[in-house]
């Protein structure tokens, strides 16, 4: 039995669910979100309260319960304050600006890498060094901060490159620091 799956979601204010055959759709102050649920799953409102159902009794389907309710629960938070994961790009030289819609990064390549804007996503730049990715899908936030985080992954003996605000690296010790040996 899915223990995350029997939680109840509270809805917040300004928030309204509606429950369909195979999808539930969420929309908030923020935006809107579509979700598809498998048949076994039912969900049911009594006031300002969610439940999700499920009507098998294998573990797959207790797995996808669970799923479903957090997914659920997090298109609540969504529409109600759009979620957001803040990318600093580390080194000398390396910037960010918006241009349009889209991000222009110069990060070491000898020409300019452009990032298109995604449908569903809205990009913040604070000074030249901090992109701030905002959107009311939580798998879709993350997916975009990870592609633009790949643009130029963290060099592990420098840490130039791309990461996650407040992401601590373990930097490598370069050639002379392994020459040298242990320090005694």
């Amino acid at each position: 039995m899915s223990r995350i799956g029997n939680a109840p979601i509270t809805i917040a204010a300004g928030v309204s669910v509606h429950a369909g055959k195979d999808a539930v759709t969420v929309e908030g102050p923020e935006g809107k979100v579509v979700l598809p649920f498998p048949s076994f799953i039912s969900i049911e409102q009594e006031g300002k309260v969610l439940f999700v159902k499920n009507s098998s009794l294998t573990r797959e389907s207790a797995a996808l319960q669970g799923l479903m309710r957090a997914c659920i629960a997090n298109a609540v938070a969504g529409t109600g304050k759009k979620w957001e994961r803040r990318l600093r790009v580390v080194g000398t030289g390396y910037k960010v600006k918006l241009q349009g819609d889209d991000l222009i990064f110069t990060v070491g390549f000898s020409h300019p890498v452009v990032f298109k804007k995604v449908e569903g996503v809205s990009f913040i730049v604070e000074g030249s060094s901090t992109v701030v990715v905002k959107g009311v899908d939580k798998q879709l936030v993350g997916e975009v901060a990870y592609k633009i985080k790949r643009l130029r992954k963290p060099d592990p003996y420098k840490g130039k490159g791309i990461r996650y605000e407040g992401e601590q690296l373990k930097l490598k010790p370069g050639k002379k620091a392994k020459a040298a040996g242990p320090v005694k």
